[in-house]
């Protein structure tokens, strides 16, 4: 995953961000949002567009010695856009360094207007030649030599196809680490879809502020190592625009008053009551993973309700659970009375039997936690729900959140960020969109993990986070009944990046191979 940095031109320092300097997590911004800041900070500078251009170039550039002190040759990819022109100004400033230089020009130079014309002319003065994108000549994969991805920037509406498709695969089939200004060329950095083809970059330096569509969805996959410059823009300035999302991460959210120390005369009912349903016929491994989650993250109590023919299995697993095999909604009613928080979906099933459990659980308002099969079952309408009259909380993939939304995977894909508000205010509950940088969403309130990593791409990690999130749900309720929606959001943050973390340190000893039960083990080292 994708690591964040910040870039400051003037004194050549780059640091990590303090995720803990902002309440809700580092503030990410949509591509509009930061052209609006673009603008208003050259109002409020009395400049023109070509001052900060100009910065943007010394960022870039400065941020390129930093990463490869040893640079001696440059491919500079430029567009016709303002992108291009902090490409030409990159261009430039190697020249005067004595690096030798190849500026690639993905249009014609009658194409070019504006500040960007300007950057050019200040850099075909420094007597720099510029190529076609069929003229490139691609060195072996050696140190010394790095390309500079000025090509589209974040104004890219539209799929990459003809010879901008194949000048981006010659890029990628080459080998070379790659610098991206602003955002890889080809993702869009608003939604992170991935339109028609992308660069893969070693590093990305977002100007001004963080873009949201680096950190989802295609976004991390291209992005490589994030850098913020922030340029001479005032910070009031971005400071009074509301951020379009917030990233978030477990370092920020292990620091939440549901964290804190346990008083000394603390007993399992402070800390809630768990009923997680599911395990159909075949499907026992995926309620037990949510078990052993729910247990391992610090819930009071947990009970299961499930097929006969797991309750052994489970209670050999785990003989905290309180485990009872239902066959019908009937026998799940009385179990219901007595929980907290209600986790149904891992390994329910689609059948009558898991179709039973869930009327019984809709019949009430305890609050809810609802995954995987649950969905669907609701997805097919079927059911009716309550979701507006409770605390709830659904945890779809992508698949299961196209079949919510009557849509399909490409289509949601292609703008996760609507798609998860979209999913929140049909369903009245705090939604998570699983995948690359998960989406947490309640109304119009979004955050995104950026832990996690490849080796989370095996069977039952969803449910390990369903135990995890129930658990975590239930700690709070049982203290505090009626919690906001913003204390809702935050504390889903928890169990998002609490169950991302705790895959990073099992990725630690490998990602492939690592398993869900992985991550379970090793949640109570992290709650510590």
């Amino acid at each position: 995953m994708s690591l964040m940095s910040t870039y400051n031109s003037a004194n050549s320092s780059k640091h990590e961000p303090r995720q803990d300097a902002f309440l809700n997590g580092v503030p990410l911004y949509s591509a509009h949002q930061v052209q609006l800041l673009d603008a208003r900070a050259l109002q409020q500078m009395n400049a023109q567009g070509y001052e900060l251009m100009e910065q943007a170039g010394e960022a870039a550039f400065m941020a390129l010695l930093s990463e490869w002190p040893s640079v001696r040759q440059l491919i500079v990819l430029s567009g016709k856009g303002n992108n291009g022109g902090d490409g030409f100004v990159v261009a430039r400033l190697a020249k005067q360094h004595e690096i030798d230089v190849q500026l690639v020009l993905s249009c014609d130079e009658r194409e070019l207007t504006g500040t960007a014309e300007i950057a050019a002319q200040d850099t075909f003065a420094e007597g720099i030649e510029v190529i076609g994108a069929n003229q490139v000549k691609w060195p072996q994969p050696q140190e010394g030599c790095v390309i500079i991805d000025a090509l589209l920037g974040t104004g890219l509406k539209q799929d990459i196809t003809g010879d901008l498709l194949t000048l981006i695969d010659q890029v990628n089939q080459s080998g070379l680490p790659v610098l991206s200004i602003d955002v890889p060329s080809g993702i869009n950095s608003t939604t992170g879809a991935l339109q028609g083809a992308a660069i893969h970059a070693t590093t990305t330096i977002s100007m001004i502020a963080y873009k949201q569509g680096l950190f989802t969805g295609a976004g991390p996959v291209f992005s490589g190592q994030v850098r913020l410059a922030p340029l001479s823009v005032d910070k009031k300035l971005v400071q009074a625009e509301a951020p379009s999302s917030h990233l978030v991460n477990w370092q920020h959210a292990q620091k939440k008053p549901l964290f804190a120390a346990r008083q000394l005369d603390a007993h399992k009912g402070h800390f809630g009551h768990v009923i997680i349903i599911g395990g159909d016929h075949g499907f026992g491994g995926a309620i037990s993973l949510a078990t052993g989650a729910a247990l391992k993250s610090g819930v009071g109590l947990v009970s299961v309700a499930t097929r006969n023919e797991h309750v052994p299995a489970i209670l050999s697993r785990y003989p905290e659970a309180m485990v009872h095999g239902v066959s019908s909604g009937q026998d799940l009613q009385p179990l219901l009375e007595r929980a907290d928080v209600i986790a149904i979906g891992p390994g329910l099933g689609q059948s009558y039997w898991g179709e039973q459990l869930l009327q019984q659980v809709m019949a009430l308002n305890t609050p809810v936690l609802l995954d995987a099969d649950a969905l669907n079952i609701l997805a097919k309408g079927r059911i009716k729900h309550n979701l507006a009259q409770r605390i709830s909380v659904i945890t779809p993939h992508p698949g299961e959140a196209a079949r919510l939304l009557g849509s399909d995977t490409v289509k949601l894909q292609a703008d996760r960020f609507s798609a998860a508000k979209q999913l929140s205010n049909l369903y009245e509950s705090c939604v998570v969109l699983k995948g690359v940088g998960s989406l947490i969403c309640t109304g119009d309130k979004v955050s995104i993990c950026s832990d996690g990593n490849p080796g989370m791409a095996s069977g039952g990690m969803g449910d390990v986070l369903s135990g995890i999130s129930a658990s975590l749900l239930a700690q709070q309720t049982a203290q505090q009944p009626e919690i906001t929606s913003t204390q809702l959001h935050d504390l889903v943050c928890s169990a998002v990046c609490l169950h991302s973390a705790a895959a990073d340190e099992a990725a630690k000893e490998g990602q492939a191979g690592m398993l869900a039960s992985d991550v379970v083990n090793g949640l109570k080292q992290l709650l510590k």
